[in-house]
Order: C-alpha cells, then structure tokens, then sequence
C-alpha cells in the first residue's frame, strides 16, 4: 500500500475523484439539446426544462440569431487579437453605447465573462493592505477575484446587516474599502439588501459593488437591473453584470464613472490579456439590449411564472430557501438524496440541477429550478404535481 507521498499524480487524481464519487459530488458532462427552449431533450428523452438561466426567452431568438449572422458576414468569424492590439472592431463601440444608455451610467466596458469580470475588477481595484466586505453567498467568482487580489477577506453572513456593520467598525476611516454583493443570490434567489448596503458604505467610507447576473434584464422598468428597481444605480459605484442569462447571449459587462472604466481597461489583466469576444457575440448583445427594453411583457410574464411556482412549491411544504424571484430551490439535504431526487424528476420528465458543496453548505443539498418567460402554466401546473409527489416519496415533504 503506497503511502500518501508515494502516490503518482496520477494515483492521487484517480483516488480524489473516487472520494468525489463516494461523497456524490462527482460531476459529469451532459450532453443536452435545445436547452433554448421550455422543453429540451436529454440522452433522447424530451424534458421540461426547469433549468435554464434563459430567463426571458432571448437565447433561441430569430433577431438574436440573425443580427450574429450579419455580424460574421461583415466582420468575420473572430477578433484576431485582444481590444488593446486590433480586436477592437466597430460592434465594440455600437454595443458599449447602447449598454451605457441603457443603465444611464457614466461609462461601460463589455468583458468576456462574468467570471472573468468579477476576477479581474475586484482584483484590479483592491490589492493586499485593503478589505473587502462580502457576502457569505456571493458567487465563486467574486471569491476568487477576492483572493487573487490579495486584499484582506471578511466574509458577513448571508444579508446579516448587523454583522457587517461590527466588521466595519473595525476598520478605520482612511482603509480602501470594498462592499461587493450579489443583487440576485444564485442559490437561494432571495435578494440583497441595496439600500441597507448603501448607507453602510457612505457610513464607513467604502465603495459598493453589485453583481447583477440573475437581475440584468428581469428588473426595473427597462431591465436594467436590481439596482435600478430600487432607483440605487447613481448610489452604486460599480455595477457588473452579464448578457449570458437574460440578455440570452454571452459576455459580461461593468458600468461606472468614467475614471473607473479608464483604469480597468488599463489595469484589468483578464480584459487586458484576453482575445476580443468574436463580431458575432457583440451582435447579439447590442440587439438584445435594444429588445429588452422594448418587450416589457417578457418580464411580466416571467415574474408571474416565478410568482405561481414560489407559492404552490411553498403551499406543498418544501423550503424554498426564500427565494423571491426567478430562482427557485428546494432544501433536500444530504447529496445523495438530492442526487436521487434529480434522477426521479428526470425519470418524470424535468430537468433540474442538484446543487451540492462546495457550491451550498454541507447537508443543504438542493434541487434548483429556473423559471422562464417561455414556460406554459399547464406545463408548470404539471411539473408541481410531480414534484410533490416525488417529495412526498422520498419524505422531503409531508
């Protein structure tokens, strides 16, 4: 028996994925067609999809699809190079404006991902004697830009207020400080609490940044974000965001004042040193800023999706995590229940995610549902039914 020193990396990979197995956090790769759509199909089975970030119906789009052709036709396949050399070509320009009138914001910069936004802005603005106040639930993306900056962590339980403040107290009036929230908390789809945020950070001196992935397009009057529902957006120094969800295409962008946009093209190294997004890609996202402010009904009819399959999962006696918005989980706990829940809802016809750690707390497992603006009642109505009955089976409800 080779002790641990001894293994090959190859021995030590093969024996890490095999505890993965054994703990049901092993995951795989599935091939999946028509994801853009309500129903999609899976290993050839057709399945309610409950599992889409495509919450308003844009992926799957004709005027998407065709302003991406036209973008190829008149700009070819690919960038060639990164913004700063020559992949700077002329939908930059065309879709950063549309994007700055769009959030009425001072400046804006289109960036590859949001993970790589999140990585390079928080790591771009905070470096190692500063402090940066997150929220227990942000995503892994502000985590790991957090520590690649290097910045002093300080973690706040999840919306606990009070908890940030005693942070804050610590710290004095003159430290480089960074508030950075979720407005849409991806697991448990509750919200943050903006304003409270805001009258911290004026409080202690600090700057505010809000990631609006889930709430780019679903709120305020235009899509805008959260942030803008709540007529925050001039009170939030850093606003970021992406069009991979809602918007329906891909990238990821930040919005501020000038100054700060000017400094993150200069010092952001995943902007910096990535290959520009391909003409295609900024055609899709100009159109898509253009036609969520044009179609309201698409968040209407989502919110009311949302709304319905919150209250009878509720009714049913599941834990909804609070959720007040598209997001919807149901608390299983343990992974290989969650893991088995998965499979029955498979079984029946819908496609959800089972969210294990480290993306939730150990033993809060859970399934999460996405709803979307394309989504039929009738469908829904089914796809409750089902879910209670497997919950009742398996005991996760009564």
């Amino acid at each position: 028996m080779h002790s641990e020193k001894q293994l090959s990396w190859e021995e030590k990979i093969k024996k890490e994925l095999a505890y993965l197995e054994e703990i049901s956090q092993k995951r795989e790769l599935v091939t999946t067609e028509f994801a853009e759509q309500p129903w999609l199909m899976i290993d050839g089975c057709r399945m309610l999809n409950l599992a889409s970030n495509n919450y308003l119906g844009y992926a799957g789009d004709e005027r998407l699809k065709k302003a991406m052709v036209d973008a190829v036709h008149t700009y070819g396949a690919g960038a060639t190079a990164s913004r700063l050399i020559i992949g700077n070509h002329p939908l930059y320009e065309q879709a950063e404006q549309a994007l700055v009138n769009w959030k009425k914001a001072e400046a804006g910069l289109i960036i590859n991902s949001g993970y790589n936004a999140n990585l390079g802005i928080i790591s771009a603005l905070v470096s190692r004697n500063d402090l940066i106040y997150s929220d227990k639930l942000n995503h892994a993306s502000i985590v790991d830009g957090t520590l690649l900056s290097r910045a002093k962590h300080l973690r706040y339980q999840h919306n606990d207020l009070d908890h940030l403040e005693a942070l804050l107290k610590k710290s004095s009036i003159e430290a480089r400080k960074l508030i950075v929230t979720d407005t849409i908390f991806s697991m448990d789809g509750d919200f943050a609490y903006l304003e409270d945020l805001v009258r911290l950070k004026e409080r202690y001196n600090a700057i505010l940044m809000t990631d609006e992935a889930h709430g780019s397009g679903i709120y305020g009057k235009n899509g805008e974000g959260y942030a803008c529902h709540l007529h925050l957006q001039k009170k939030i120094d850093i606003q970021m965001g992406t069009f991979s969800k809602a918007l329906g295409s891909f990238g990821a962008y930040v919005v501020g004042k000038k100054w700060l946009i000017d400094y993150l093209k200069n010092r952001m190294r995943g902007f910096i040193y990535s290959t520009a997004l391909p003409p295609a890609i900024l055609g899709a996202i100009k159109t898509a800023i253009e036609l969520v402010q044009e179609e309201p009904e698409r968040r209407t009819l989502l919110q009311m999706n949302s709304e319905y399959f919150r209250e009878k999962l509720t009714y049913y006696g599941f834990n909804i995590c609070g959720s007040q918005s598209q997001i919807v989980p149901i608390v299983i706990g343990e992974n290989e229940k969650t893991m088995k829940f998965a499979k029955r809802l498979r079984k029946e016809g819908i496609a959800a995610i089972a969210v294990r750690p480290p993306t939730v707390p150990e033993n809060e497992a859970r399934i999460r549902f996405t709803m979307t603006a394309l989504h039929d009642k009738k469908d829904l109505e089914w796809a409750v039914e089902k879910i209670s009955i497997i919950g009742k089976e398996m005991g996760v409800i009564e």
